[in-house]
């Protein structure tokens, strides 16, 4: 393996970089895909290879991470549940142990956030959160990026989740107290955030709201998720009935700035979380936001086995 940065560097939460180092990534996100735009060759991660641990299937982070590392001139490793079921076919530790010695990067989407951290613990080479029950730390990156690129420092904005307190809500809450604006929140009644698993410090990096209008006004970013997640489709008949007022439509819009966008990590369902005429509308950049998970991902790659460019 070639020399990378001096310690090993993980991404297992949106806390575990700086707001600087966040800078640093979008800056970097810019110019590579700036590059691929241009289609200028581009190819840092040569004779790198990345492992993708797939527990959780997905067509996004799959594509994302497998045309991004192949881009950046390295080549990827492809385990499904049955190629490598963690914990199961042997610990976890022993899997880090043997995988980390073959390959340069980890990337791991799975259930439990405790399986990744173990992982990680054992692991020689840098590991990513690809997506676990707990945290969606890429979605968000990509996500921020998306603003960035569309209104500019996100710094005192407003997001507005409304929604499920799922992953996709705990990370908006890290990411809100790492880079300084404020999430208003609305899950119905059984489904709210809860801080601790969330994993922040600060309770003013976020405000409650018992109804998804109240949270939407003012609003910079209006963003939701599927009201089922996977893992949870057991509930899925319950979930519909509690969520029937958190579908995103055009009054909640309204409601939020006039030049607000919208986001969804997708896949969507028109009609459930978001109506067609929000998500297909004039104020959605969902297709920039799905694009974006590739050139942050990218970054963030070259980031965490180069350390800073130049």
């Amino acid at each position: 393996m070639k020399p990378g940065p001096a310690l090993i560097k993980h991404y297992l939460q949106f806390k575990d970089l700086r707001s600087e180092e966040y800078a640093y990534v979008f800056e970097r996100a810019k110019t590579i895909k700036t590059r691929f735009k241009n289609y200028e060759r581009y190819q840092p991660l040569v004779d790198r290879t990345l492992a993708m641990i797939f527990e959780k299937a997905s067509t996004r982070t799959r594509v994302s991470f497998e045309a991004g590392m192949y881009q950046m001139g390295g080549s990827v490793v492809h385990l499904t549940t049955g190629d490598s079921q963690l914990g199961r076919a042997e610990p976890i530790e022993d899997s880090a142990r043997v995988i980390s010695r073959m390959v340069d990067l980890v990337m791991i989407r799975t259930y439990e956030q405790a399986k990744i951290e173990l992982f990680a613990a054992h692991s020689r080479v840098p590991v990513i959160n690809g997506l676990t029950n707990e945290y969606h730390p890429c979605q968000i990156l990509a996500d921020i990026f998306t603003f960035i690129e569309h209104r500019g420092i996100i710094a005192g904005k407003v997001v507005a989740w409304v929604g499920d307190g799922n992953n996709m809500a705990n990370t908006w809450l890290q990411a809100a107290e790492v880079l300084g604006f404020t999430v208003h929140v609305s899950t119905p009644g059984g489904y709210e955030i809860d801080p601790a698993v969330a994993g922040i410090r600060r309770r003013d990096c976020y405000k409650v709201f018992d109804h998804p209008l109240e949270a939407c006004a003012g609003a910079h970013l209006v963003t939701t998720d599927v009201w089922t997640s996977m893992g949870y489709e057991a509930e899925n008949e319950e979930r519909r009935k509690a969520f029937v007022d958190w579908c995103v439509d055009d009054d909640m819009m309204a409601a939020a700035q006039p030049d607000a966008l919208f986001m969804h990590c997708l896949p969507a369902h028109r009609g459930e979380e978001v109506t067609a005429e929000v998500m297909d509308g004039p104020q959605s950049v969902v297709w920039d936001e799905a694009e974006n998970r590739m050139h942050v991902q990218k970054a963030l790659m070259e980031y965490l086995l180069l350390g800073r460019i130049g």
